[in-house]
């Protein structure tokens, strides 16, 4: 069984990452940690110098889990990446980050999660990111 997360740095990303992880735990599947951006540099604050990405692969993997990571710099889309590795790898559920937005920001920006939860070929968790209303 593989979970797989979407995951970016910080707050958030560690909220939605703690949140596969106990999903993880407690059906004893492995993990697979999705680190993407469609902008392609590092200046891209959702991605991951692979250092880094490879650190949060460490500590969970200290933590006991059996757990891979993927990078992929230049995305179609988020949402399709993660999509397309729950496919590639049979997955039995991707882990989201869901978080209250404008009707201009979803209409503007599209939503990741919202594209995962319709798309997905497997159930989809969706953990709730606090917004400062």
């Amino acid at each position: 069984m593989t979970i797989i997360v979407g995951y970016m740095p910080g707050d958030a990303g560690e909220r939605v990452l703690a949140g596969a992880v106990r999903e993880a735990r407690t059906r004893g599947s492995s993990l697979l940690v999705v680190n993407s951006s469609t902008g392609g540099a590092y200046a891209d604050r959702g991605l991951l110098p692979a250092a880094e990405l490879e650190a949060v692969r460490q500590r969970l993997a200290a933590d006991g889990l059996e757990v891979d990571v993927r990078q992929y710099a230049e995305a179609v889309s988020v949402a399709e990446t993660l999509i397309d590795e729950a496919e590639r790898v049979s997955a039995d559920l991707v882990v989201v980050g869901l978080r209250r937005r404008s009707r201009t920001g979803k209409f503007l920006l599209g939503s990741t999660a919202q594209t995962v939860l319709l798309r997905a070929p497997c159930d989809v968790l969706a953990i709730r990111i606090p917004t400062d209303d």
